[in-house]
């Protein structure tokens, strides 16, 4: 048994991508019988509570591991190499490419202009790459998800809306205020929100003035994709959930880091992008609705397109052998 250290944090400000798609690594290595410790800052918003449920071991401090996996924007080339007295060997999770890193393997899954080759002079020469979707994150649940994928007839009668766990810019409250004005009538709407939503109490009450549907930190998202016929969300790593069900979907970027990628993925006709947050009003979002009726062709060839790009000649979570060859 070998011990991965997972240095990864969650907050209100920093959102909740990086800890989940971490948890989704742990628990494969975790399958395979490795022991798991995560290594997580007491931010607000920190989904310590949610890992610790999950059944891993959080510390504050760093320890001695086989592998340590890091996911955090914050570090970069001199902390990674500090940390070569403290593992045997190291992985870094990235899709900024703004700065230099002291690893053995990266891991970036999305697609951007040049991703073949944006981290040729940013790592070691010796540095194991797995770049673009093929290497997609991805829980159990939407593997699962897209087995069970459906034919979609590009009529939008269900609705999803999720900006991320937690939602900083409160775009869920944009598209609310949508909602309650939209010609387009839905038969069913689910609201999504994190634990580290600080509006979630009053996205919570309003959804249930709206007579919506509401959830807060679920793990069945993959499950209410697969139901949705169409779904408003924020770029990054949820966004190329959606596109790996079959999920036609808008999306706005609410962090610099989701702008390459949202972009990359409007270009290929995967998503309609809504616009940067600050410029985006919950007018954006309503006219958006009203036009989703005469959408059905582009919303089928975009859920087709959706899957195409997600599409792994490796089968699901190729990127597990690939760290796990590091442990021989």
């Amino acid at each position: 048994m070998m011990r991965i250290l997972i240095r990864a944090d969650a907050s209100t400000v920093i959102g909740s991508g990086h800890v989940m798609r971490c948890l989704t690594i742990a628990n494969n290595f975790r399958r395979l019988g490795h022991q798991v410790v995560f290594w997580m800052s007491e931010l607000p918003g920190h989904l310590i509570d949610l890992v610790i449920s999950k059944g891993f071991s959080v510390t504050q401090t760093v320890m001695k591991a086989d592998l340590l996996i890091v996911d955090h924007y914050q570090f970069g080339v001199e902390w990674e190499t500090e940390m070569r007295a403290w593992a045997k060997k190291i992985i870094v999770i990235d899709d900024l490419a703004n700065r230099r890193h002291d690893c053995d393997l990266l891991l970036d899954q999305n697609v951007v202009p040049n991703y073949e080759h944006r981290y040729d002079a940013l790592v070691p020469a010796q540095c194991r790459k797995l770049l673009g979707p093929t290497y997609l994150i991805m829980r159990d649940e939407f593997v699962a998800a897209r087995g069970k994928s459906r034919n979609r007839s590009g009529k939008v009668e269900r609705l999803l809306v999720f900006m991320g766990g937690s939602d900083p810019t409160d775009e869920t409250t944009k598209v609310l205020q949508a909602l309650q004005h939209t010609n387009t009538s839905f038969k069913h709407v689910d609201v999504v929100v994190g634990n580290s939503c600080v509006k979630r109490d009053d996205i919570k009450r309003l959804c249930e003035d709206m007579q919506l549907h509401y959830y807060c930190q679920i793990d069945y998202m993959a499950e209410l994709m697969r139901l949705a016929d169409f779904s408003i969300g924020a770029g990054g790593s949820s966004m190329w959930e959606r596109c790996y069900v079959g999920l036609p979907s808008a999306s706005t970027v609410v962090a610099e880091n989701q702008r390459l990628s949202t972009n990359t993925a409007e270009e290929l006709n995967a998503i309609i992008q809504i616009g940067w947050h600050v410029d985006v009003s919950s007018t954006h979002y309503l006219q958006l609705l009203d036009k989703l009726p005469a959408m059905s062709e582009q919303l089928m060839a975009m859920s087709e397109q959706g899957y195409k790009i997600t599409e792994s000649q490796d089968g699901p979570n190729a990127w597990l052998q690939e760290m796990v060859g590091l442990l021989s």
